[in-house]
């Protein structure tokens, strides 16, 4: 047996390496849709006009001003988000990095989990996560706050902005991730927050 065999039978067969490289590579992929649905979702339902007896109402304009830029609702969308200036080409370019490793993990976990992550692992989720910011921040500044009237007058600081798939991703991570005292925290205050108050 090789090095490098006997290097990948023991990353796969170490129980607390085997369990970690599974936590992660479903936190990407699960971060992974979470990017997808700003990307795709976030644009669909902005050109949704209510509800009828056939479901949602869309706006014929989606398809002539979005889903015409691509036969992929997600690269359509993309372009889309780079022609209102929500993202530029280098974030497209940090879309198709992040995508390729998505999609090793997703079609080739088996070889992953016997390999061990890919060297640029964590790069690769920093760009994800900079970009999903970045989008929901768009969205969050340019849409919601700008079409607020209530908050017309007021002065948002945009680095003070953190838009909620942001919080859930940071929970996720500190959950699974985090140590035992840190991953507990948020049960344990969940559970006070909501149990019954005794009289």
């Amino acid at each position: 047996m090789n090095d490098k065999t006997r290097i990948s039978w023991e990353t796969f067969l170490n129980p607390t390496t085997l369990r970690s490289n599974l936590i992660v590579a479903s936190i990407y992929i699960t971060a992974f849709e979470l990017l997808k649905d700003a990307i795709v979702h976030r644009i669909r339902d902005f050109f949704t006009n209510g509800f009828d007896q056939n479901g949602w109402r869309i706006d014929p304009k989606y398809q002539s001003k979005v889903l015409s830029k691509n036969r992929s609702p997600v690269y359509a969308s993309l372009a889309w988000l780079k022609d209102v200036d929500a993202i530029d080409d280098a974030d497209t370019a940090a879309f198709e990095r992040v995508k390729e490793l998505r999609n090793k993990l997703a079609h080739a976990l088996t070889s992953v989990l016997y390999e061990g992550l890919p060297t640029d692992f964590a790069e690769r989720l920093n760009e994800m996560i900079s970009l999903l910011d970045k989008i929901e921040r768009w969205w969050i500044v340019n849409v919601e706050i700008a079409t607020d009237p209530d908050l017309h007058d007021k002065q948002i600081d945009e680095t003070n902005v953190i838009p909620g798939p942001i919080l859930g991703l940071h929970l996720l991570l500190d959950i699974a991730l985090g140590s035992e005292e840190e991953s507990k925290k948020y049960i344990d205050e969940f559970l006070k927050q909501t149990r019954p108050k005794t009289v």
